[in-house]
């Protein structure tokens, strides 16, 4: 990490978008910006209100969305109710509460590791999303957190995977949020991580690994491709130890316990990086291949946990370091 410097410069403070609707029972409403009118084309949808485009855009909610607009619970970018008779304009927002998906209950719990009028730290459980996303809404880390705590302001400064445990640092308070977002953008923060993999004696580690890692929109998996190198990952073996091997699975193996220390922050980095050394993560179910897992089956976590965060405070100058026992499964 480098070294602060000796003149303070207040951190530049970020924009925070008018919201017109608050937090609702830990979640934001969602933003839908309504698109072009058609084109002129034979077929191309036109609409005459706002509520005929929500209509055409989730048929599957129309019994709903009929009973929100007609509740002033759906709203322009001002905060004005959106009416059944509210024209149609193109590239306007509008804001709504979506009804959340009825989703089975990670059976983990989160730790607070540390709490404070700027950041909430907690050591987040494999399995649970750090924020709403795709089926994982209410089962996420942030929207448990801002209805256990009563924080409706609560907000990521970072993220983990889903299947990544470990330490995530959250902002209380909007004033506060850009400072320490900023932390992370700008690779001001150290992180370690620790994993589970096997091990190959003839693998000259310590070495510091590095790629090209692209991930396209939409695709779950990242890949390696050809070019300049977008990320850099320190890969270091701390420990061995001999494993009884599964069912099937043959003569005993050895693992090892790895240290991992990213300086860049790239999708699924440290996943790529292990493999490829040859050394996948234990129970990767991405890398090298894929093969799907049940969204209730919790008996297999990754092998990877992000072990610690440590940066200057923005605000206060301090040295933050925020440490999580949490153990790995295959390493108890």
């Amino acid at each position: 990490m480098p070294p602060p410097t000796t003149s303070h410069v207040p951190p530049r403070r970020r924009r925070i978008p008018f919201q017109p609707l608050p937090v609702r029972d830990g979640l934001n409403a969602t933003r839908v910006v309504l698109p072009a009118n058609g084109d002129g084309s034979v077929g191309a949808p036109r609409w005459e209100t706002v509520l005929d485009h929500l209509v055409h855009r989730f048929p599957d909610d129309e019994p709903r969305l009929r009973e929100k607009v007609a509740a002033g619970e759906v709203v322009d970018h001002l905060g004005r109710p959106v009416t059944a008779e509210t024209a149609f304009a193109q590239h306007a927002r509008v804001f709504l509460y979506r009804d959340p998906p009825v989703e089975t209950r990670v059976p983990f719990e989160i730790e607070i590791l540390y709490q404070d009028d700027d950041l909430v730290v907690v050591d987040k459980p494999h399995f649970l999303a750090s924020i709403p996303r795709g089926a994982f809404i209410a089962e996420s880390a942030l929207v448990r957190l801002r209805r256990d705590l009563e924080l409706p302001e609560l907000s990521p400064a970072h993220r983990l995977d889903r299947v990544t445990g470990g330490v995530l640092v959250l902002t209380v308070r909007p004033e506060v949020r850009g400072p320490y977002q900023t932390l992370f953008a700008e690779r001001r923060v150290t992180k370690v991580y620790e994993a589970v993999a096997g091990v190959d004696p003839t693998l000259d580690l310590p070495r510091v690994v590095r790629s090209r890692i692209h991930k396209e929109r939409g695709v779950m998996r990242a890949f390696e491709v050809p070019g300049e190198p977008n990320s850099e990952s320190l890969v270091e073996l701390v420990d061995t130890r001999g494993a009884a091997p599964g069912p099937g699975q043959g003569a005993p193996r050895t693992l090892g316990l790895y240290r991992l220390t990213p300086h860049t922050g790239k999708t699924h980095q440290l996943r790529l990086h292990m493999n490829s050394l040859g050394l996948p993560i234990l129970h990767d179910n991405f890398y090298p291949t894929f093969y799907d897992v049940r969204p209730d089956d919790f008996s297999r976590p990754l092998q990877l946990v992000s072990r610690s965060i440590e940066f200057v405070d923005p605000l206060s100058g301090e040295q933050r370091r925020f440490e999580t026992t949490r153990p790995l499964q295959e390493w108890p």
